[in-house]
């Protein structure tokens, strides 16, 4: 065995050839079958703008319902859990057809041990150390000891992994077995690998390994440990690779359930692999079970985890992967039977979460804008930040309301909030004036994000008149923060307000966001004066609030004041919104609406509510689409934008896809 100074001199030596090119963002399709892949790649990923999907194990394994099957190989032929040869030949043409890239899982380290032996999905009969035509017991590596201490590297390297037999990787003949398999897969036009167990096996092993095969992209599994073999950490791989930053997901999920202000800086300053190098995610197939270290989020976490992910996807560090799997609660479960279908109650499906989903486009997009600009936050869990003039997100990791007027450093323009529905362009546009500032208003646990690549084809002023150059709504209904109003027509400004007819409920209004040009109302006679005092109201509900700055005129307006309506106000209250109160707006006779963000949690159920203080609620006692005076909460397993709409004379609801 090579001791470390051969180690280290290869490290200095031997530099990284990729035959692939990574891109921006790519999933894991975890335990989908290879038709099914197939299909998802043209009708979902390639128009999303997915670089690429990562495939489970294609090799031959043992037959067992659990996950890790895939991770027991009996030989290499493609005939597994997910499909045949051929099956697995046509997924690759059609995701190549529509520009997205296949990774395959290669476990590589050791082979099949379960029952001492059997038949594999192939047919293939094999027992422990003896794979016809393949392996026998000279091809392992010897003595036969199970790891017990990873504060060696030689017993990292040559031991059994969770007692599978270990095979002799610096071996010239297993070497030409693992080659081979790696060109074959090659030659179906696989793009890239993923190297289990990675850190099992020595670096001089695996670009052996790879030097037969002709040097195809890949990154490695490497699990950075505290207190294990420095020979066996993350940095002593990456000149082979990218390498799987264990680290990573840890941080963000810290500091989602701390305070993400702190997330500003995360790179290398927190002990984590340069950028280039690095393979992150907020969690995968082995974390969201708690393997390998847990200290994840994973979708159990509901809207917290939808945030990171879009967080991940936004911030310019690392090339990210979505986890994509199935709903489980005993962590050693194998997929569900049957077809894949994002639709039911046992499939997750993250990556077509409309959130996680737009991200993938957003990061496409600002991918030559490497670096954080225009930071804010609220000195704890709401944060936003730019990518130069290329896009701009916003983060409320947070139950209350986020209500900011910020500087974004994007061109002036209408921009679709990308985050606001399952298509980028399905839900609120944003404005940003020409001086680059855009108001956000999110409820809780949201996040609102825009980019060059998705507009309305709008335009912000459209050669109206103006006498101001801008003009901010300022007052108690927005904290006193500067909420951007939109030109509308010649000289008439406009902003939707919500107001709580708190006591003392006032604003003013104000050229520069500064208080140096202000105007406000001295006679209450709906005209405006320069320094003017505050201007009292005690209306509740959304209002357009409007302002001519030719004649200094002002109104308010109540969006949907003409319609017939038997309650005043209505609020949608669950566990989307963390059970806050997320007001409905009145859009035709009698029927309210609002827009939700549903992420299937377990126990996912919400109620409406007339006052925001639970003493008028209704809920669903006999599930029936009727409401309730104090009925039942209503539950639900939707994922993603849905319309709630409830109709206050008949008390029926519904919720729509927008």
């Amino acid at each position: 065995m090579k001791n470390i100074f051969t180690f280290l001199l290869l490290i200095l030596l031997v530099s990284f050839n990729p035959a692939v090119k990574a891109g921006t963002a790519f999933v894991h399709l975890f335990e989908w079958k290879w038709t099914e892949i197939a299909n998802e790649c043209e009708q979902f990923l390639g128009p999303k703008g997915f670089d690429a999907v990562q495939i489970s194990p294609p090799n031959e394994h043992i037959n067992y319902h659990t996950w890790w099957a895939r991770y027991q190989p009996v030989s290499y032929q493609l005939t597994s859990r997910s499909g045949t040869e051929s099956e697995l030949q046509n997924m690759v043409q059609r995701c190549h057809a529509v520009g997205v890239k296949v990774y395959a899982d290669l476990v590589i380290n050791h082979t099949a041990a379960w029952n001492n032996g059997g038949t594999g999905t192939a047919g293939t009969n094999w027992s422990v150390e003896n794979h016809p035509g393949l392996y026998s017991s000279n091809d392992y590596h010897s003595p036969r000891f199970d790891i017990s201490h990873y504060g060696d590297a030689n017993h990292v390297w040559n031991g059994k992994l969770s007692g599978l037999p270990d095979l002799n990787t610096g071996a010239s003949y297993v070497q030409e077995q693992l080659a081979g398999y790696i060109n074959k897969l090659k030659s179906l036009g696989i793009d890239g690998f993923r190297i289990d167990a990675a850190k099992h096996m020595s670096p001089w092993d695996i670009e052996g390994i790879l030097n037969r095969s002709g040097n195809p992209w890949n990154f490695l599994e490497v699990i950075g440990a505290g207190g294990e073999a420095a020979e066996i950490q993350p940095d002593k791989y990456q000149h082979l690779g990218l390498v799987t930053e264990f680290k990573y997901g840890v941080d963000v999920a810290s500091n989602f359930n701390g305070q993400i202000k702190n997330l500003r800086t995360l790179g290398t300053s927190w002990g984590l692999l340069d950028s280039s190098r690095a393979l992150i995610f907020v969690d995968n197939h082995d974390r969201e079970r708690g393997h390998g270290g847990g200290g994840t989020l994973s979708y159990k976490d509901g809207a917290k985890y939808n945030l990171a992910n879009v967080y991940m996807l936004a911030f310019p560090y690392g090339y990210p992967k979505v986890m994509s799997g199935y709903k489980f609660t005993d962590t050693d479960a194998g997929p569900p039977s049957g077809v894949t279908n994002c639709g039911n109650s046992e499939w997750v499906c993250q990556h077509r979460w409309g959130n996680i989903a737009n991200m993938v486009g957003f990061r496409n997009h600002t991918i030559d804008a490497w670096s954080v600009d225009n930071w804010w936050d609220n000195g704890n869990n709401q944060i936003a930040f730019g990518r130069g003039n290329r896009g701009f997100v916003v983060i409320n990791n947070e139950t209350g309301n986020l209500n900011q007027t910020l500087y974004t450093g994007l061109p002036a323009g209408r921009y679709c909030n990308i985050l606001a529905g399952d298509n980028e362009c399905s839900g609120a546009i944003i404005n940003v004036d020409s001086n680059g500032y855009a108001n956000f208003n999110l409820g809780g646990m949201a996040a609102a994000a825009i980019h060059g690549g998705a507009m309305d084809g709008g335009c912000v002023d459209c050669g109206f008149k103006k006498n101001f150059p801008q003009l901010f709504f300022r007052g108690t209904p927005n904290g006193w923060g500067t909420t951007s109003m939109e030109l509308v027509a010649d000289n008439t400004w406009e902003a939707t307000v919500s107001f709580d007819g708190q006591s003392n409920q006032r604003f003013k209004f104000d050229v520069n966001g500064d208080w140096s040009h202000n105007y406000g109302d001295n006679d209450t006679d709906g005209y405006l004066e320069q320094t003017g005092a505050d201007i009292y109201s005690g209306v509740t509900g959304q209002y357009k609030v409007r302002v001519n700055d030719s004649n200094l005129s002002y109104s308010l307006e109540q969006v949907g004041s003409g319609f017939a309506k038997n309650f005043d106000t209505l609020y949608f209250r669950g566990t989307p919104n963390g059970w806050g109160a997320t007001e409905m707006s009145l859009i035709a006779d009698n029927i309210w609406e609002v827009e939700i963000y549903f992420d299937g949690q377990s126990n996912q159920r919400f109620k409406v509510d007339l006052f925001a203080d639970w003493s008028h609620n209704y809920g669903d006692t006999n599930n029936d689409g009727f409401l309730d005076r104090t009925g039942s909460d209503i539950y639900t397993n939707l994922v993603g934008n849905y319309k709630v709409q409830v109709h206050d004379q008949t008390l029926s609801y519904q919720l729509i896809t927008p």
